[in-house]
């Protein structure tokens, strides 16, 4: 079983406003991080422990436009996403890593808000699993000089 072939569901906070550019064939793409909070009673010490995990969410087309345009840090949303990945880096002379899911549903999470939903006019592609007006797969015409990482 391929690693992108389960569904992942993150709900967490945004740490900073999602970060819109285009790739040079012009496909909008928006990054953001977002902070997941697991809190747990230590069994033993009846001590709360928090843990936070820090996720990179990679979004495109339509939807890396609508977050661009929709999100701003602190806001709680919900994400579901299928491709998965790990990559380390070093900052300040400490080796880090980050996990990075390409979502493919972004949602505000309604737990502590609300929000109004307004409708985008429809496209003839609108992302990755979307489907095209005449019934058939949504292809996605892009190259490797596409992906920004």
């Amino acid at each position: 079983m391929s690693s992108n072939s389960f569904f992942m569901v993150l709900s967490g906070n945004l740490t900073r406003d999602p970060e819109l550019r285009f790739t040079p064939s012009g496909s909008p793409v928006a990054n953001f991080n977002i902070a997941v909070n697991k809190n747990y009673q230590d069994k033993k010490t009846m001590e709360w422990i928090e843990n936070t995990e820090f996720y990179r969410i990679i979004t495109w087309f339509k939807l890396a436009e609508n977050c661009a345009e929709s999100l701003k840090k602190g806001d709680k949303v919900v994400v579901i996403g299928r491709k998965l990945s790990a990559s380390a880096f070093e900052k300040d002379g400490q080796q880090r890593a980050t996990l990075e899911l390409t979502a493919s549903i972004v949602a505000p999470s309604l737990e502590f808000a609300t929000c109004e939903i307004k409708k985008n006019p429809k496209s003839e592609f609108t992302g990755v699993y979307s489907e095209k007006p005449d019934g058939g797969a949504g292809d996605i015409d892009f190259t490797n000089d596409d992906i920004p990482f």
